[in-house]
C-alpha cells in the first residue's frame, strides 16, 4: 500500500513537470504524460517497478477516463445529426476499419488463432483523438463551422462504433454468431439498465442532493461503480461499464451539474492512466519505430481517403471535404484504450502495442500543428487538387446558380462578403420586410450548405474564399454600390476585415463599404483603411442589454418577450 503512494506521487509530480514543459512549447498534455511514465518506469529510471501499482493505476486511470468520454456522447446530436455527417461517419469507420484489416494482414500482422494484432490495429486507426481536436478547435473557434460540427459528428460515431467493438472485445477468443449476438444482448441489457435507472431512479434521488456538490459527486463516482459491476457480473468488463454509466447520463438533466463536480478527479484518474500507460512502453527498438511510422503512415492516409472522398461525393466542396479529414488524422486517446485492452487480455503483442502507443505520440504532435495550419494548407492543396481533375462547387454549373445568366463580373448593387449569423439574421430581416430588396443582393463565401440553400431561394452566390482577390473580382464586387463586411476577425479565415477593407477598396474606389471590428481599437484601422462605416457588435448588444434592463425595471419583460416569440416565429434563417 505505502509502495503504491509513493508510486503515484511520483506519477503525478512528474507529469506536472513534464506537462509544464509542454504547455510551455504547446504541445498536447497526453504526450507530457506518457514521457513522464516512461521516465519513471521500469524502461526509465526504474523508479516505479511494481507490476501491480501500474496495473491498479491504469484501470483507475481507464475506468474515469471512459466515465468522462461516455459523459460527453451526446445521444440527441446523433439523433439530430444529418446525413452528410451520418454518412460520412459510417464511410469512415467502415471504409477505414476494412482498410486496415485488408493493409495489416497484407504486410504479415496476424488475425486469429489468439492474436488479433491486425485487429486491434484497423480498430484503432479508426479512430481519432477527441481530447486534441476539441482542444485546438475550440482555441481556433471552429467548432460551429460546418468542418467542425462534421468532425465533431464524426467523433461521436466513432465512440459508438468503439462501445460496440468493447462489447464484443472479451469474446474475441471464441468468436462466433452467436457469441457476437450475446455480446450484443449483454451490452444491450446493460445499456438498458442504465438508462431506465437513470430515467427513473437518479433523478429524484440528485434533486434531493443537488445543493451539497460533495454528495453530487459521490453519487456519479458510486453510479461509475455500480454500472462498472453489473457489466463485470454481465461478463462485459468494468471498462466498458463505466462508458454506459457516463452515457446514461449524458442526458440527465444534472449532467452538466455532475460533470462540473468530477471534473478535478477526472483530470486527475485520466493523468494517472496515461502516466501508468507511459511505463508500458519499452524502449523503442528499430522494428517497433518502423511499425510505428507504418501504423502513422497508414492512419493519415486512411483518413484522407475515408473522410475527403464521402463528404466530396455528397457535394460539400473541396475545403469543406478536405478540413475534417485533416481534422481527424490522427490516432485516438480512446485507441490507446482499446489497445491496453487488447494487451492486458494477451490478444496482440507487446511490440504492437509499444508501436502503437509511439504512432499516437507521432501523430499528436504532428495533427496539432497540422490542425492549427488547416486553412493555409487546405488553400494551397485546393488548387493542386483541382489540376488532377477534381471540381470545386464554382467549377460547375452550380457555381453560378442564384444569378441570372451568371458569369464573371454578374454583381449585384449590394454585396455580403462572408455569410455567418449575421448575415442570416440580416437576410431574414429583409425577407420579412422589403424582399424586393433580395434581388439587389449578392453573396460570397464558401459554405456549400449557405451555397446550395441561397441558390434555391434564388439569391445570387458566388461560392469562394472572400480572402482571394480573384473570388472578389469574379463575384462583380467592383461594380457593387454598397459591400458589407458581417464577420469578425475571430470567424475570418486568411485574413481579418482590415485587410478585406483593403482588397475591397483596390478592386472598387467608390463602393461604400461596412465593415465590422471585435476591439474598439480596430475601428481607426478599418477606417484608415478605407471603411464608409464600422460597426463593433458588442456595442449594439449592450444597448439591447440596457433597454431589457429598464423594460424590467417598469415591468414590460413579459411583454418584450412576447414581442420577441412572435419576431422568431416565422422567421427561415439560412444558418441556425
Amino acid at each position: 500500500m505505502h509502495e503504491l503512494i509513493g508510486d503515484i506521487t511520483l506519477c503525478i509530480l512528474f507529469a506536472w513537470v513534464l506537462g509544464l514543459a509542454a504547455h510551455y512549447w504547446r504541445q498536447p498534455s497526453i504526450l507530457a504524460y506518457l514521457v513522464a511514465g516512461f521516465a519513471i518506469g521500469p524502461f526509465g529510471t526504474g523508479w516505479v517497478k511494481s507490476q501491480e501499482s501500474i496495473s491498479v493505476i491504469s484501470e483507475l486511470g481507464l475506468i474515469f477516463m471512459l466515465f468522462m468520454i461516455g459523459l460527453e456522447i451526446d445521444l440527441k446530436k446523433i439523433i439530430r445529426a444529418g446525413p452528410v455527417i451520418l454518412i460520412a461517419g459510417g464511410v469512415q469507420l467502415l471504409g477505414g476499419a476494412a482498410l486496415g484489416i485488408l493493409f495489416f494482414v497484407a504486410i504479415g500482422m496476424r488475425m486469429g488463432a489468439e492474436s488479433y494484432d491486425a485487429l486491434y490495429l484497423c480498430v484503432a486507426c479508426a479512430l481519432s483523438s477527441t481530447v486534441i481536436i476539441v482542444k485546438v478547435l475550440y482555441e481556433k473557434r471552429e467548432l460551429d463551422t460546418l468542418p467542425g460540427r462534421i468532425t465533431l459528428g464524426v467523433l461521436v460515431l466513432q465512440d459508438v462504433f468503439a462501445i460496440l467493438f468493447l462489447a464484443v472485445q472479451p469474446s474475441l477468443d471464441d468468436l462466433h454468431v452467436s457469441v457476437i449476438l450475446l455480446s450484443f444482448a449483454r451490452a444491450g441489457a446493460l445499456v438498458a439498465i442504465a438508462l431506465l435507472l437513470s430515467r427513473y431512479v437518479l433523478p429524484p434521488l440528485f434533486h434531493r442532493i443537488a445543493r451539497t456538490p460533495e454528495l453530487i459527486m459521490l453519487g456519479a463516482l458510486a453510479w461509475c461503480f455500480l454500472i462498472g459491476e453489473i457489466a463485470e457480473r454481465l461478463h462485459l468488463s468494468r471498462e466498458m461499464g463505466s462508458l454506459i454509466a457516463g452515457v446514461s447520463l449524458s442526458t440527465f438533466p444534472y449532467a452538466l451539474d455532475v460533470t462540473a463536480k468530477i471534473t478535478t478527479l477526472r483530470d486527475f484518474f485520466i493523468t494517472l492512466f496515461f502516466v501508468a500507460l507511459g511505463m508500458t512502453i519499452p524502449i523503442p527498438t528499430m522494428s517497433v519505430v518502423g511499425l510505428a511510422l507504418v501504423i502513422a503512415g497508414f492512419t493519415v492516409a486512411s483518413r484522407l481517403l475515408t473522410t475527403f472522398t464521402p463528404l466530396y461525393m455528397m457535394r460539400q466542396g473541396l475545403r469543406a471535404s478536405l478540413l475534417p479529414a485533416l481534422n481527424l488524422a490522427q490516432i485516438s486517446e480512446f485507441s490507446l484504450v482499446i489497445i491496453q485492452t487488447g494487451a492486458l487480455a494477451g490478444h496482440l503483442k507487446p511490440g504492437t502495442s509499444s508501436a502503437a502507443s509511439f504512432a499516437f505520440v507521432l501523430l499528436a504532435v504532428l495533427s496539432t500543428f497540422v490542425i492549427v495550419r488547416s486553412d493555409p494548407i487546405a488553400r494551397r492543396t485546393i488548387p493542386l487538387l483541382k489540376r488532377v481533375g477534381l471540381n470545386d462547387l464554382d467549377d460547375s454549373k452550380e457555381g453560378e446558380a442564384g444569378h441570372e445568366g451568371g458569369g464573371h463580373g454578374a454583381g449585384r448593387p449590394i454585396v455580403l462578403l462572408g455569410f455567418f449569423r449575421t448575415a442570416s439574421a440580416l437576410l431574414s430581416e429583409i425577407e420579412r420586410n422589403q424582399p424586393a430588396l433580395l434581388e439587389q443582393i449578392g453573396v460570397v463565401d464558401f459554405n456549400p450548405v449557405v451555397f446550395r440553400t441561397l441558390s434555391d431561394r434564388g439569391i445570387q452566390v458566388t461560392y469562394g474564399d472572400i480572402s482571394n482577390v480573384d473570388t472578389l473580382v469574379h463575384a462583380g464586387v467592383g461594380q457593387a454600390e454598397l459591400i458589407i463586411l458581417s464577420i469578425p476577425d475571430s470567424l475570418l479565415k486568411g485574413a481579418n476585415n482590415e485587410k478585406l477593407v483593403r482588397h475591397v477598396r483596390s478592386i472598387n474606389a467608390k463602393a461604400k463599404i461596412v465593415a465590422t471590428a471585435d476591439l474598439l481599437a480596430d475601428v481607426n484601422d478599418l477606417y484608415n483603411a478605407g471603411a464608409d462605416y464600422v460597426t463593433v457588435p458588442r456595442l449594439s448588444d449592450a444597448q439591447v442589454l440596457l433597454n431589457l434592463i429598464q423594460d424590467s425595471s417598469a415591468g414590460l419583460l413579459s411583454e418584450r418577450r412576447s414581442q420577441a416569440e412572435a419576431m422568431l416565429a416565422d422567421r427561415r434563417e439560412v444558418l441556425p
